[in-house]
């Protein structure tokens, strides 16, 4: 009949093994390598690298640091990309392009190339502290390079995007009108906030503190620039492991902890979400 509906043809799932088989090659198998490396030693399979990795102290002030800088960003990226998004779904125009084009342009630079600009910034002499003492702030340079202050303010700069975008995604499509509507049904500002716009806006919420979150807590760059070697993180500690120590088997082991650690929080967060949005 011309008006029924046509159902798929079985054979169409066929399309999607050439995007699967290059996923398999890039991603799921290093991981599997990753795994196997972290059990194998030099007596053969065994779980002695994760009770040697576990069982220091030292292992769970590192995942303790780790965690805390991933959450701190995300927080704080939180706190001011969603107000930021509001504001630039609400702009029209040139004005709304022109704060489009500055939010991208920084996600074309390397990573390096901005975090060692926040290395010059951050100094004794730099722009930041020469306009603390213009503006009365301090009477002299304060020691922000290689503090977990001016870690916190280079990572969230170069965070921010990725918390910005997806939440102004799902703010440029909810309808303005929504919170005139609840308010004249007798909603306050801060009833119509909870009941109406944060449920709107948890998919870019979420996808924003996933984001966010996933590359603040693999990060090796930002901490190893604006921090040193003394800050050591998962990250860190898999690089020195590879490179420095030659124990394969450690470093692997940090890897599938760090990997671990990112998709609980991530499918947390989701879960979360889903509840959220399921609560009337």
């Amino acid at each position: 009949m011309r008006g029924a509906a046509r159902l798929p043809s079985p054979g169409i799932g066929w399309l999607a093994l050439p995007a699967c088989a290059v996923a398999a090659l890039l991603f799921a198998l290093p991981l599997l390598l990753l795994l196997a490396v972290s059990l194998h030693g030099d007596g053969g399979w065994t779980l002695r690298g994760y009770a040697r990795f576990l069982g220091a102290a030292y292992s769970w002030q590192v995942i303790g640091r780790t965690l805390a800088l991933a959450f701190w960003t995300t927080l704080i990226c939180l706190a001011l990309g969603y107000p930021a998004a509001f504001a630039l779904a609400r702009t029209r125009g040139a004005v709304q392009s022109l704060l489009i084009a500055a939010l991208l342009l920084p996600l074309s630079l390397s990573v390096i190339v901005k975090a060692f600009g926040w290395t010059v910034l951050l100094r004794g002499n730099g722009v930041v502290n020469r306009l603390l003492m213009a503006s009365g702030l301090t009477d002299a340079p304060l020691r922000l390079l290689f503090t977990e202050a001016g870690l916190l303010i280079g990572i969230t700069n170069i965070f921010l995007p990725f918390m910005i975008l997806p939440i102004f995604t799902v703010v440029r499509q909810i309808d303005p009108r929504l919170g005139d509507a609840a308010t004249t049904l007798g909603g306050g500002p801060w009833h119509n906030f909870v009941r109406v716009t944060l449920p709107l806006t948890l998919p870019g919420v979420v996808a924003g503190v996933t984001l966010v979150f996933s590359l603040s807590i693999a990060a090796y760059v930002i901490p190893n620039l604006l921090m040193g070697d003394r800050y050591q993180t998962l990250s860190t500690t898999i690089a020195t492991a590879f490179l420095y120590l030659q124990d394969p088997q450690r470093g692997s082991v940090a890897g599938v902890v760090l990997l671990a650690l990112s998709l609980a929080v991530v499918v947390g967060s989701a879960w979360l979400a889903r509840r959220a949005r399921a609560t009337p």
